[in-house]
């Protein structure tokens, strides 16, 4: 893959900001300088750059990128003069804060800045336009609040004021912003990863976008729970194809090509996969055991018992069911030109993602199975680089459980598995441990919210959020 990688020009960003326009969509709207907004305010001018990733590559309209980078250098200008800046591949963006000992191992802290489309038809569904970045009491609505320009804006207002405060870093540390994270992050992550490699960095861990911090989990009612993502599922789609004899609709055949496809989805959708507890969740009960009253307290000190019966009972519950299963999703359906035209062929695509120890070999044999038909035709798309289980007891963990922490007095951290893929793949041989965690809290509610109607954050919660990733900063920065 080809890559082009530009040195931050500070004289050109700063004479484009003067001229006061900034580039967003197909408007031209003036620049509103920052200077004493609220960190929330900054995060609603960020959502106002629509900076849609599209499958369709032609579609993407790159200078709201572009305007998005530079109003990040206006509203951020101590990390974008005293950091060492590139922007890869024009829009990805990297920085260095050299630390005080160059024989240490660099932390890696990484996050996105495109977001998914909003599905047609749903936009009068949404309290306020989702580009609109409006702020109602004390709530900013829009796409990307918390996918995942939240994350981005957490690690920059951080970085800005540990600047200002004069704070150096013992260790180095590296901030990659990628931009197509939601179509897989080949042009993003991966040209950034590539970058780091040009430049022989390595880092002992790494922070990605992740875990949050979760109020009224089905897990623990009544205690916050603050999910470390040490792992995350695997991610592969099957292509499912019939082909039968087409024609006209008033001569058909017994069997069609979208019933053949129609009924082989349907006992896939009808044979989940069987729940079961593999790490991080084995450990994430075992540390939840000691808050759990009886008989749970007991179940969960002797999950060599009781792990089946767990699963099963987890696997009952919306929010839990992803942490215990490899889940299957039936996402498209292709099939037909016009109503009285029988097609000749019909194509599905069906998502999974695997717990980790599943592997996609056993995925496919087992879908084969279940499909039973030499009618369908089965195919598949993987994505390379799973990341392994990160290290509970590792350095890592320990400094975001401490910036954790000094945040949030009363939640307990966990180890926890992320039911999504991220950037973090593009990673995996240059960080020894990758972890996944952002500082802000939601409910369930919230958390569906992602990808989805009336995505929010709250201003307590954003704010807690910069403050987790000050202290994340500053721990890897000060770690020994």
């Amino acid at each position: 893959m080809k890559q082009r990688t530009e040195k931050n020009n500070a004289k050109t960003a700063w004479r484009r900001l003067r001229k006061g326009l900034i580039l967003t969509g197909l408007l031209l709207l003036p620049v509103q300088l920052c200077f004493g907004a609220s960190p929330l305010e900054h995060l609603a001018e960020a959502v106002r750059f629509k900076t849609v990733s599209s499958q369709d590559t032609s579609e993407i309209d790159h200078r709201a990128f572009q305007g998005l980078n530079e109003h990040l250098a206006l509203t951020y200008p101590e990390t974008f003069r005293q950091l060492d800046v590139e922007y890869v591949n024009t829009y990805s963006i990297l920085l260095r804060w050299p630390g005080s000992d160059a024989d240490k191992n660099a932390v890696l802290f990484t996050a996105h800045t495109d977001v998914v489309p909003v599905e047609a038809g749903t936009e009068g569904d949404w309290l306020h336009p989702p580009f609109a970045g409006v702020i109602e009491n004390n709530n900013l609505y829009g796409r990307g609040t918390l996918d995942d320009k939240q994350g981005v804006l957490s690690l920059l207002e951080a970085t800005e004021a540990l600047l200002n405060e004069g704070y150096t870093p013992r260790r180095t540390l590296v901030f990659g912003f990628g931009h197509d994270e939601e179509i897989g992050g080949q042009n993003g992550a991966a040209a950034l990863a590539q970058r780091m490699r040009e430049l022989d960095l390595t880092f002992d861990w790494m922070v990605d976008e992740g875990g949050f911090v979760v109020r009224d989990t089905p897990l623990l009612p009544g205690r916050d729970l603050a999910m470390i993502n040490v792992a995350e599922k695997g991610y592969v789609t099957l292509t499912l194809s019939t082909q039968a004899a087409g024609g006209h609709s008033s001569s058909p055949a017994s069997t069609g090509a979208i019933g053949t496809l129609a009924r082989a989805l349907d006992r896939i959708e009808s044979n989940p996969f069987k729940p079961k507890l593999v790490e991080p969740m084995r450990s994430a009960l075992a540390l939840m055991a000691g808050e759990m009253p009886q008989p749970e307290r007991f179940l969960f000190n002797n999950l060599w018992l009781f792990d089946g019966l767990i699963a099963r009972q987890m696997a009952k519950e919306t929010l839990t069911q992803p942490m215990v299963r490899t889940t299957t999703a039936i996402t498209m359906f292709n099939a037909g030109v016009k109503e009285n035209v029988i097609p000749q062929r019909a194509e599905a695509k069906v998502n999974f993602r695997l717990l980790p120890g599943d592997t996609i070999e056993m995925l496919i044999a087992e879908i084969t199975e279940i499909v039973d038909d030499p009618a369908v035709r089965i195919s598949n798309d993987r994505w390379a680089n799973r990341p392994g289980v990160a290290d509970v007891n590792g350095d890592g963990f320990s400094v975001i459980s401490a910036a954790i922490a000094e945040v949030y007095l009363d939640a307990l951290a966990i180890p926890s598995l992320l039911q999504a893929t991220t950037d973090t793949r593009h990673y995996v041989d240059l960080a020894q441990d990758q972890y996944r965690f952002h500082g802000n809290s939601i409910d369930a509610a919230q958390a569906r919210s992602v990808h989805g109607t009336n995505e929010y954050i709250s201003e307590h919660s954003f704010n807690k959020a910069i403050a987790v990733a000050r202290g994340m900063i500053k721990g890897a920065g000060d770690a020994l």
